[in-house]
This record gives structure tokens, C-alpha cells and sequence, in this order.
């Protein structure tokens, strides 16, 4: 290896590779996002809102502990050896939706899929700041969730292209097959460990960190003691919660009105597409701009696609409202990931933004199982103008509580 330097320019051919690499994790998400909900109600017969987003709960716990264990054992044993273990975890998931006799089969599908998307899209995004050190950490995120997320978008309307062109399954899985295998083949064979850039950056750092503070710390501090992150964290949990309420409740909401699935997919494709391209304009913009209003504004604008999703209820309204939640989550998504990283010091910012996803991803349990409830108790519309409202909260927490994020982080104690 020749001698190290920080940097997009420097590090372009390894950056590229975990660019693309990340579209594969998304396209994993993907599979299930417009076929699932409906797999649920057609196939196997539930009729509890509950019982079909609960594939998302266990996602969301699996995904939301793993991302805590994932980052902090990357600091320890490196990123690479997390990377590959994470897609292992991705190959049974498409056999066992295929296969699945019972409902079960489909939660413990999601354990896995949670366990796969935790350590493999964590180490992406981990690995991309490491290798671009501490300037361009707003488009690296950008890019990183960009190709992920469009891949979410593109698999949603393949998906349901195919399952209206043949069933919900087991066509629209076998693609999953395919990406798994060549998720280990890329990760094993191509990708390097970048660890050594984070001590690179660490020692060059101005901020002397004495050691590295405890998980318990971290967790403290990421969550609660730091009043900016506490912001981050409730914003991440929220912003998750409401991607999770349309996860789940969306396809059964539109199939009510009559929609098929191909026009399904194609709705569920706008949310994630334009979420997917803007981020690589919103990354970049928080860097120049700061973070604080991007979020704010962000939690917002998607409190509002939200609301006209369930109060106008067209196709074209529809699609709208899907651009609308994809515009505010664009604006929130890699900048709350930036300004996590803004006020953590590099020695323990993998662990701090293991803690911030932790949140985050146990928004998509909150959300499924609120949602869920919400829609059993007094229907899906009233389940969806909840959701919103807790949306539109959160922004105002945002811009009550955050501070205006300099580079310089703040130390982790209290």
C-alpha cells in the first residue's frame, strides 16, 4: 500500500467501488419495499395491520442494536471483516421469503436483512469517511446515501413491475439471490480496510482526546448530554418512524382505493429516487451552508407530502406527496449524519454515529408498530395524520434546540 493520504481525489478508485457497493446494500431494502406489505395481505392472509408491519419491527430492533455493535467493533477489528460478515447475513434472505409457509419465515427474513443492512451499509458509510477525511464529509454521505437510496427506489418499482407482470413471489426475489452473491464477491475480493485513514486523521487531529471514552459514555453524550446530538438523534428516530409507517402502511393504503401493484411500485419508487439524487446537492449544501435549517426545513417539507398523501387521496397527489417526503428526507438524511460527525471527535465518531443510528433505526420499529396499531384501532388515514404531526414536531425541535455546527467538535464528557 502506498503511502496513505486523506481525500475524495486520492482515494477515488476504493471510494467508487463503496459508492457502488452501497447500491447493492439499498437494493437489498428494496425487494421488499412495495411487494411485502401486500405479500402479507394477499398470500398469507392478515388482516391486522399490526401482524404485516411487523416484518418491519424486527428489521428495525435487528438493524438499530447491530448498528451500535457494528461500528464500535469496527474501531476494534476493522471495517473490512464487518463488511463481509454483513452480506453473509443478506444471502438467506430471498430463500426464505421465497420459501416461507408461515409469516414467521418473513420476520426472521427481516432479522437477517436488519443484521445485513446494519453491518454492510454502517462499514460503507464509515469507510467513505474515513478514506475522505474531515472536508468533504457532507458529499461523501451525499453519494453514500445517493447510491443507496436510488437503488431502494429502483428495486421498489422493479419489484413491482415484476409482480404484476408474473406474482408477488417468488419472481421479484431472485434478483435478491443475485445481489447477495455479488455483495460478498465485491466485499471479500475488492474492498480495502481504511481503519488506518481514521488513526491517520486521529493524530492529525487538533482536538487531544484522552483515550477513547466508554460506550456507556458515548451513548450518553450522542443521546442526551450533548443538546445538538440530542436534536440529531430525535430527528433521525422521527425521520425513520415516518419511512417506516410508509414502508408498511402505503402499499395497503393505496391497494385500498384500488391501485395495483405496478402502479404501487411506481409510488413507492418516487419516495426513495428523488431522496436518492438530491442527497448528492443536500450533502454538499450542509457543508457550505451549516446543517441546522437543511434539517429543520427537511422534517418539514416531509410532514407536508405526508399530509397530502392521506388528504388528497389521487394518484397524482400521490405521486407528489412521495416526491415531497423524498425532497424533506434528501434535506435531512446525509446532514443529520454530518452533523453527528461535526461534534465527534474522530477517536470515537464511528461509535457516536453507531449511537445516532441506533436511534434512528428504531424509528422504523416505533413507526411500524405505532402506524400499525394507530390503523387497527381507527384506520390507516388516521394512522397516517399521526405520523405527520409527530413530523412537523420534530423539525421544531430541530430548530429550537440545534446549534449552529462549527468543525470543531465538542469532547465526549460530562
Amino acid at each position: 500500500m502506498s503511502q496513505m493520504r486523506l481525500g475524495l481525489r486520492e482515494n477515488l478508485p476504493q471510494f467508487t467501488l463503496l459508492v457502488v457497493l452501497n447500491a447493492f446494500v439499498g437494493a437489498m431494502v428494496g425487494l421488499e419495499r412495495t411487494v411485502l406489505p401486500l405479500l402479507g395481505e394477499q398470500e398469507f392472509g392478515l388482516s391486522s395491520k399490526t401482524a404485516i408491519t411487523s416484518f418491519i419491527v424486527s428489521f428495525g430492533v435487528t438493524k438499530a442494536i447491530i448498528n451500535l455493535i457494528a461500528a464500535r467493533a469496527s474501531d476494534r477489528i476493522g471495517r473490512k471483516p464487518i463488511l463481509v460478515v454483513g452480506w453473509l447475513f443478506a444471502l438467506p434472505v430471498p430463500f426464505l421469503i421465497i420459501g416461507a409457509p408461515a409469516w414467521w419465515w418473513i420476520d426472521l427474513a427481516n432479522v437477517l436483512l436488519g443484521a445485513n443492512q446494519a453491518m454492510a451499509w454502517s462499514m460503507t458509510v464509515i469507510m467513505k469517511i474515513d478514506l475522505v477525511g474531515p472536508k468533504r464529509r457532507g458529499l461523501a454521505l451525499g453519494l453514500n446515501e445517493f447510491a443507496g437510496y436510488f437503488a431502494v427506489g429502483v428495486m421498489s418499482w422493479v419489484t413491482g413491475y415484476i409482480a404484476a407482470h408474473s406474482a408477488l413471489r417468488p419472481q421479484p426475489f431472485y434478483l435478491g439471490i443475485v445481489i447477495a452473491v455479488v455483495g460478498i464477491a465485491m466485499s471479500s475480493l475488492f474492498v480495502r480496510e481504511t481503519r488506518p485513514y481514521a488513526h491517520l486523521e486521529a493524530a492529525t487531529s487538533p482536538q487531544t482526546s484522552s483515550g477513547r471514552p466508554s460506550l456507556q459514555n458515548v451513548f450518553y453524550v450522542t443521546s442526551l448530554g450533548n443538546v445538538s446530538l440530542f436534536a440529531a438523534c430525535q430527528a433521525g428516530l422521527v425521520n425513520n418512524l415516518n419511512d417506516g409507517m410508509s414502508w408498511g402502511l402505503y402499499p395497503l393504503f393505496f391497494a385500498a382505493y384500488g391501485l395495483g401493484v405496478g402502479s404501487i411500485g411506481i409510488i413507492k419508487a418516487v419516495y426513495p429516487i428523488v431522496w436518492g439524487v438530491l442527497q448528492v446537492a443536500t450533502g454538499p449544501l450542509s457543508d457550505r451552508f451549516g446543517r441546522k435549517e437543511l434539517i429543520a426545513w427537511g422534517m418539514i417539507v416531509q410532514s407536508g407530502g405526508i399530509w397530502l398523501t392521506v388528504l388528497v387521496p389521487t394518484y397524482v397527489a400521490w405521486l407528489i406527496g412521495a416526491a415531497l417526503q423524498g425532497l424533506g428526507t434528501a434535506m435531512v438524511y446525509p446532514t443529520l449524519l454530518a452533523a453527528i460527525t461535526d461534534h465527534a471527535h474522530p477517536a470515537w465518531r464511528a461509535t457516536s454515529l453507531g449511537v445516532y443510528r441506533f436511534w434512528r433505526d428504531l424509528g422504523y420499529a416505533i413507526g411500524a408498530l405505532l402506524s400499525g396499531a394507530v390503523a387497527d384501532l381507527v384506520g390507516i388515514a388516521a394512522a397516517i395524520h399521526l405520523v405527520a404531526a409527530l413530523t412537523i414536531v420534530s423539525g421544531l425541535v430541530v430548530a429550537r434546540l440545534m446549534g449552529q455546527t462549527s468543525p470543531q467538535p465538542a469532547l465526549a464528557h460530562h
